[in-house]
């Protein structure tokens, strides 16, 4: 296949990992603030790719399209680790600064733990999205010192056995809670991430829940019914369809539990209001920052803006600056596109005020400094220091 080859094991056996020369443990990387502060001015700070290594799962939820009961084991297919190391070049020399493993399920490559060095040795910040099935004593301390930054792992419900019997995936709450220990007595930062579904019948319970398994942040995922792209990731299933009022009624309940609760929610207040605000198909305020600083790149290395549009921007091998898109589309409510969009967007009007006044546009460097929506984003960001200084 042009993408890459298959993984040939059954969708619920764990990838060995392959063992690695002895070597010293990969250091995290990270940037300076006058560094950071610099990277700003030129191009609006780093990136973000999201990178779907295979589409391969363990996992059987009811509301995701690479359920392992659903998805044709014919149409398996993974990226190669020669592949993933060219894609990872190409993000160090075109601003991309943080690359989140995705699948299917990406703990399923056999290649995900060398992918996960690669990007920290070349100063690309890895970040893994998994259910946490696939968690071990063993591999758990290779991806630390591997360089991992951050782990994403999926919660679906306020309860043990609501959640295991969605993902289909006994025991997997252990798990999780292993795994949070030991990442977070490395430094390594651990965020639930959860699917708004009709799961959860009592917002208010998932803070407890997701302390008792050891989170310390979490992060909700906008029901999704449909996807353009090759992204899987959706369903039609009742857990997660609504009708604009309910889907309205879930945004206020999650604004309630953050505020009610104080358990940090990644997602910004202003965001869940901007998704309401879409909904009911009002003027919204910020445009997203998907194929600008944003992307989506799937197991046949196409790339695009995001998981909802029809057409990729280009092959990997074929990007560069000059296919950059930045168009203030509001087309979607995908929460890793849109919730981003509002942080970095005073960074982003940094950026244009600041090459604005080097041409001597001082008129349009002034229009993007007094830009009303800089305050918003700025106490978007502060709400969200913690997490963002952990990522």
């Amino acid at each position: 296949m042009s993408a890459g080859t298959l993984i040939e094991r059954e969708p619920d056996e764990a990838a060995p990992v392959r063992p690695e020369p002895v070597a010293a443990p990969v250091v995290r990387p990270g940037k300076g603030a006058w560094q950071l502060f610099k990277e700003v001015l030129d191009h609006g700070g780093p990136g973000y790719l999201q990178f779907a290594i295979t589409n391969i799962c363990n996992a059987d939820c009811g509301f995701c399209g690479f359920a392992r009961s659903q998805f044709d084991p014919k149409a398996r297919q993974s990226v190669t680790l020669p592949q993933a190391r060219d894609v990872i070049d190409i993000c160090a020399r075109n601003h991309i600064g943080y690359l989140l493993f995705v699948g299917g399920e990406p703990m399923a490559h056999k290649d995900l733990l060398a992918m996960v060095r690669y990007a920290a040795e070349k100063g690309v910040r890895p970040m893994i999205c998994t259910n946490g099935g696939l968690w071990t004593e063993a591999n758990m301390p290779q991806y630390a010192a591997a360089g991992l930054t951050s782990v994403i792992m999926s919660i679906d419900a306020h309860d043990v056995s609501k959640h295991e019997k969605n993902r289909g995936l006994p025991d997997v709450c252990r798990k999780i809670q292993r795994a949070n220990v030991f990442f977070q007595a490395q430094g390594i930062q651990t965020t639930a991430s959860i699917t708004a579904s009709r799961l959860i019948d009592d917002y208010d319970r998932l803070p407890d829940f997701l302390k008792s398994l050891g989170f310390k942040s979490c992060t909700f995922s906008y029901p999704l019914t449909s996807l353009e792209s090759s992204y899987l990731s959706f369903s039609q299933s009742s857990l997660v369809s609504y009708t604009t009022d309910e889907l309205l009624g879930v945004f206020e309940k999650i604004k309630q539990m953050k505020r009610r609760s104080g358990f940090p929610v990644v997602n910004p207040t202003e965001s869940l209001t901007e998704m309401q605000r879409h909904l009911r198909k009002e003027p919204e305020r910020f445009g997203c920052l998907g194929g600008h600083k944003y992307f989506y790149l799937d197991w046949k290395l196409d790339l695009y803006r995001c998981h909802y549009w029809e057409k990729p921007m280009c092959n990997i091998y074929e990007f560069d600056q000059s296919k950059l898109i930045r168009d203030g589309c509001q087309r979607c409510m995908i929460d890793c596109y849109r919730d981003p969009s509002i942080l970095q967007h005073v960074a982003i009007n940094a950026s244009d005020a600041w090459n604005a006044a080097k041409r001597g546009r001082l008129l349009t460097a002034a229009r993007h400094v007094l830009d009303s929506r800089n305050l918003t984003s700025l106490k978007a960001v502060w709400e969200d220091r913690h997490w963002i200084g952990g990522v």
